[in-house]
């Protein structure tokens, strides 16, 4: 994916769409997004590039000095910055962060570079020259954007890579040589969720063909997890209020103070993200597929907390608390359990660890008692969805009725048809 110079020559649409076609069969659950790219020829990009709207920029000099295998290879690398959203995920953790600017930007591509090279190469896909993974900087496979970017800074390691440019796709920010909103051939924002669509059917029809990253983007396709950030608005905006909260400084946001005193940058204070305890039911009356949906809601939490997943721990719980986890990787958390339902010790463990949380997260079916007075933060409940909403079952006892959860907490349910109450 290194740059060539700059040439005269007209883009060789022979090549390039070969190698697109070449794309497609090696990757053929990727067909759909692949041929959903419109090409627009640009001597402006170092490689190829995308924006938000689904346009692939493609530079002439480049498509003439690569072969057509690499060439597949970045078609599929530059589509995937699209399916997995990098340009709307890192504008949000623009936001949280408070991360401006163009380096930062960069540092966005690099760590959404490292989250689609890690697996996706191989298997008749040639890795393009040059292609970022997480090894050239000393980290480790298997994360997300959002982690790796914690995990560097812009220096020495990074120094090769300030050529890189995938474009808005890739980072959110418009360049100036792109077509923007109002040009043609872009895609609306529904067309390009039928088309994450019908690339998750074909990942989930046939897993084994897939690396787990995507299999895991396609279980969320298919699954989308619950508006977490929403659902704790009141508790990350009581954490914001709270003593010590804003002890962390960062530059990234300077300080209003500022313009009182030219010439000197003040940092401002960074408000720190909420605490959440996940207490995952494990009884009998969960099943597998309700246990993988927990997970999913589990990695939604860490994103909705910005990322920061020493602020989350898991605690699976049936009749007795289990051990308490901390967030590494939501795939690799043990749910043990399998017996009966009382998940007020799970409530009880979670607010007598060493850092107290500022919400717990309750995933159930619902079959539960539940604590007798209200904890002293705020609980969110997620139910699993029943085929007869109003009368769970019960093996020993079918005319069994399970108590609604408590007035105090928020309820949402865990499904499709997910929805606040």
């Amino acid at each position: 994916m290194t740059p060539d110079a700059p040439g005269t020559g007209a883009l060789d649409l022979d090549k390039l769409f070969a190698a697109r076609l070449h794309a497609a069969r090696v990757r053929l659950y990727l067909a759909t997004a692949l041929f959903a790219l419109h090409t627009v020829e640009s001597r402006r990009v170092p490689t190829m590039a995308v924006d938000r709207h689904w346009r692939c920029y493609v530079s002439p000099a480049f498509v003439d000095h690569t072969p057509v295998e690499e060439l597949a290879g970045v078609w599929v690398h530059e589509v995937s910055h699209l399916l997995r959203d990098h340009h709307g995920r890192s504008d949000r953790v623009a936001r949280e962060r408070g991360l401006m600017g163009p380096g930062e930007r960069l540092r966005m591509n690099i760590a959404a570079d490292c989250e689609i090279n890690d697996d996706v190469f191989g298997d008749g896909l040639v890795r393009p020259e040059g292609a970022v993974v997480p090894a050239s900087l000393g980290l480790p496979e298997g994360e997300l954007m959002e982690d790796y970017l914690r995990q560097f800074r812009l220096g020495p390691r990074t120094q090769s890579m300030t050529w890189l440019d995938c474009g808005s796709g890739a980072d959110g920010l418009e360049r100036e040589w792109e077509l923007g909103p109002d040009g043609a051939y872009g895609l609306s924002e529904q067309e390009q969720d039928a088309v994450r669509f019908r690339v998750a059917q074909g990942i989930t029809a046939r897993p084994g063909n897939a690396a787990k990253g995507w299999q895991r983007w396609a279980e969320e396709a298919f699954h989308p997890p619950q508006p977490w950030r929403d659902l704790l608005g009141a508790a990350i905006r009581s954490a914001a209020s709270g003593s010590g909260a804003g002890e962390d400084y960062t530059y990234g946001r300077p300080s209003r103070r500022s313009a009182g005193l030219p010439g000197v940058v003040l940092p401002s204070l960074r408000r720190r993200p909420p605490r959440v305890s996940v207490v995952i039911d494990t009884s009998g009356s969960v099943s597998d597929t309700e246990l993988g949906s927990a997970l999913l809601e589990v990695a939604a939490i860490s994103r909705a907390v910005g990322g920061r997943r020493d602020l989350v721990t898991v605690l699976p719980c049936d009749a007795a608390a289990r051990i308490v986890h901390p967030l590494c990787r939501a795939e690799g958390i043990p749910l043990v359990g399998g017996g009966g339902t009382d998940l007020r010790t799970g409530f009880a463990k979670a607010l007598r660890a060493q850092s107290r949380p500022d919400v717990i997260v309750v995933l159930t079916d619902g079959q539960t008692p539940w604590p007798g007075m209200r904890p002293p933060c705020r609980t969110v409940v997620g139910l699993f969805p029943r085929q007869h909403a109003a009368r769970s079952w019960d093996e020993d006892d079918p005319e069994y009725v399970p108590d609604s959860p408590p007035a105090w907490a928020r309820v949402v349910d865990i499904g499709p048809s997910s929805a606040a109450r």
